[in-house]
């Protein structure tokens, strides 16, 4: 495994003994009694050495002499918790075992040790001064500060591993059950390997969201949540197109459909897996090398140099350099979507940066054998004057990069030809698919385009990567959506088809939500309005920043609550395609129980679109009236649930009434909770009401399930259906 990159804190773990405070941060994914254990311990023992430099005095008062008895206890006593941890993972993990017990017995031998060097009851008597004499030799304390942070290091570096390792093993999980989920061939069988593949899912996105969290470096955290995103929105894609291609297994379109999507998944986990274990797969370039911005920031930096006199590239590195930059000028200069106004305005500053390049290389070769005030002067000038082309360069890049974006955003927020495309689909016109494909895939690449221009004005790495991301997301996106039109137009009275075409023109618009998102803050970055902390794509998205929840900023969300209300959001999201599979097992579409489940699991995928910043959900307010709305549905689906009963058998009415009667108090507790005012504590109502709507989901797939079993053993169809057999008109 590679290094960790808080291996560092090992060899230096007592250099800042004597100094001061201790700055000690781990990329760990630790159980969250092991990070409260290293939150408390590591102080502590600053505080120890804080007390030992106390006036570089042997001699203590009485007060001082207490409070260091009292910080060598508490030392001790969280080193013990923080050992009973350690010896916990070191069981669950025997691999580990040996090295993990080995520091353990380490730790608990250096918190003793420190215990009893700060005994009062050890120390010599009082001196008639009322002083007491106390910790003479620094040097055993010291080195068992050290030991003590050396072993806490090595227990919290295995345990990193074991980490790592449970996220290797779920994504192992996952990818066994996909490779059955592609084999196989009964919608039955399709129904129970998806609700396996949907916990494992669960499982897999609750131990990356934490490791992402834990994440330090922004550019890893930045990949983690773009692949993250990915596998959540790929879920929903899987299952449609899956149901899909099982409904018309002979169509290739279905068929090239949903291998996207289990291919998409695939890279998507190994990168995942690439990001935990550090590794670098072969032939990937660092983006940031073809990024204009970075370029300019680094030639700026040896141009500036050139002050000190003391550092100088050789003029052909700092041509070399300057090309480069220019180069990449021509994505530009050469796009099609570039105004012919800002071509020229590029070209004219890429001219102007090479002559003022030229003169500061030749007043700087001046400078070298003239060291008078005069050329100093001039050097002086010919820096400012290259760095000020610089700068207007860099600013007319984004300029022209961000209205592009802007004006793309603008003309396609209406989504008119996702609309065609499946007006398209429905009617089954081929000639008219293949035009409006066209014009999709002219979209695609202009999309693609933009994105490309906004990654080289994009000032930070995770900005990048999420250029990157949007960027390969509307690429594999717009092919997606072009077979599922084709399959839909195909078979246009498939209603499993249009449902598919419409999962993948939802994944297109939360794409260009989130592009908005992202041109935001690549203008907040350039015009220095940081803000909170960039949180984009992430899952636990940042709900702070999401347009959704505008109305909610007196209520500041923690990273945990953040994390909750998503990982609520997520759970709720498969308990809707469990809902949806226990759906298409009934062959009478008209059912009242039918339409009100379905119904109910549409409401509720909207909810799950909301915890995520999408959806048509935009404030509290609709999310209020979306939830006592939900509420209102499932006691009417409860209602024809019971009407169904009374056609049952003694036996069988009493196992549904008992069902049902553990949906109604949930629905009736879930319209208490909307109506109940919490000011100040939105996210703890959202946190509530999601719950409640999880367990209304939870109870509506235990009872279609039992509708449907006991509908068989039913002769006489329901009053409100007609006798006519849907079956030979379902497609």
């Amino acid at each position: 495994m590679a290094s960790s990159p808080c291996s560092a804190g090992v060899g230096g773990a007592g250099t800042f003994l004597g100094s001061g405070p201790l700055d000690f941060a781990f990329d760990s994914g630790l159980d969250i009694k092991t990070r409260s254990v290293e939150q408390t311990l590591l102080p502590l023992v600053s505080q120890i050495t804080t007390l030992i430099n106390h006036k570089d005095n042997t001699k203590k008062s009485e007060k001082t002499l207490q409070a260091i008895q009292r910080v060598g206890q508490a030392v001790s006593l969280a080193v013990g918790r923080f050992v009973k941890v350690g010896e916990a993972i070191a069981n669950e993990n025997w691999d580990l075992k040996e090295d993990i017990s080995m520091a353990c017995i380490e730790a608990k031998q250096a918190g003793e040790t420190i215990a009893a060097l700060t005994d009062v009851s050890s120390l010599n008597h009082p001196e008639p001064d009322g002083q007491t004499t106390i910790l003479t030799d620094k040097t055993g304390v010291t080195q068992a500060a050290r030991l003590l942070l050396s072993s806490v290091t090595k227990v919290l570096l295995l345990a990193d591993r074991v980490v790592i390792k449970q996220i290797i093993i779920s994504r192992s999980k996952v990818l066994a059950t996909m490779e059955r989920l592609e084999k196989v061939n009964s919608f039955q069988e399709f129904v129970q390997i998806f609700s396996q593949f949907g916990n494992e899912m669960v499982e897999f996105a609750h131990l990356t969201g934490d490791r992402q969290n834990d994440l330090k470096d922004e550019k890893k955290k930045a990949k983690m949540a773009a692949a993250r995103a990915v596998l959540e929105k790929c879920t929903m894609m899987l299952l449609t197109a899956s149901k899909t291609c099982l409904r018309h297994p002979n169509c290739e379109s279905a068929h090239k459909n949903k291998e996207g999507v289990f291919n998409r998944m695939k890279v998507a986990l190994d990168k995942v897996i690439d990001i935990v274990t550090d590794c670098k797969p072969n032939g990937e370039n660092d983006i940031s090398s073809a990024s204009i911005c970075t370029g300019i920031k680094e030639f700026k930096m040896n141009i500036e140099a050139l002050r000190e006199a003391c550092y100088f590239q050789s003029k052909e590195n700092l041509s070399a350099m300057l090309e480069v930059v220019l180069e990449h000028t021509e994505s530009f200069t050469d796009s099609a979507y570039t105004s012919h106004k800002h071509r020229e305005r590029i070209l004219e500053l890429a001219t102007q940066t090479r002559m003022g390049l030229q003169q500061l290389i030749s007043v700087w070769m001046q400078a070298q054998s003239k060291k008078t005030k005069s050329i100093a002067e001039e050097l002086e000038l010919s820096i400012l004057k290259i760095t000020h082309s610089l700068n207007e360069l860099k600013k007319e890049l984004h300029i022209t990069a961000t209205q592009l974006a802007a004006n793309v955003l603008k003309h396609h927020v209406d989504g008119v030809l996702l609309k065609a495309l499946k007006l398209t689909g429905v009617e089954g016109n081929l000639e008219a698919l293949a035009d409006c494909a066209c014009k999709l895939s002219e979209q695609k690449e202009q999309l693609v385009e933009t994105c490309r221009l906004l990654r080289h004005v994009s000032a930070t790495e995770p900005l990048e990567i999420t250029c990157l991301h949007a960027e390969e997301t509307f690429q594999v996106t717009g092919q997606q959506i072009i077979s599922a039109a084709e399959t839909l137009t195909l078979h246009p009275s498939s209603k499993i088809a249009k449902e598919n075409l419409d999962v993948f023109c939802e994944a297109w618009e939360s794409q260009m939500s989130d592009m908005s998102t992202l041109l935001r803050e690549v203008n907040d970055v350039f015009e220095g309005r940081r803000g909170e902390k960039y949180g984009y794509l992430s899952l636990p998205k940042s709900m702070k920043n999401n347009a959704n929840l505008k109305s909610l900023k007196a209520d500041k969300p923690d990273s945990e609550e953040q994390a909750r209300i998503a990982k609520l959001g997520l759970k709720l999201g498969l308990l809707t395609s469990d809902a949806d599979c226990e759906l298409e097992k009934w062959e009478d579409e008209e059912n009242e129980i039918v339409r009100y489940g379905r119904n109910l699991s549409s409401m509720a995928y909207s909810l799950c679109l909301f915890t995520r910043g999408e959806g048509p959900l935009r404030t509290s307010q609709d999310l209020t009236l979306q939830l006592e709305a939900f509420a209102t549905e499932g006691l009417r689906f409860a209602a024809s649930v019971q009407a169904f009963s009374k056609q049952l058998k003694d036996d069988d009415k009493l196992m549904l009434l008992l069902e049902i009667n553990k949906l109604i108090p949930v629905c009736h507790q879930l319209q208490t909770i909307t109506k109940t005012p919490l000011p100040n504590k939105v996210f703890l109502k959202v946190d509530k009401c999601i719950t409640k709507a999880r367990s209304v989901m939870s109870s509506l797939i235990q009872l279609l399930s039992l509708c449907c079993k006991l509908l068989k053993k039913v002769e006489t169809r329901w009053p409100s259906v007609t006798d006519k057999d849907t079956v030979d008109g379902k497609p």
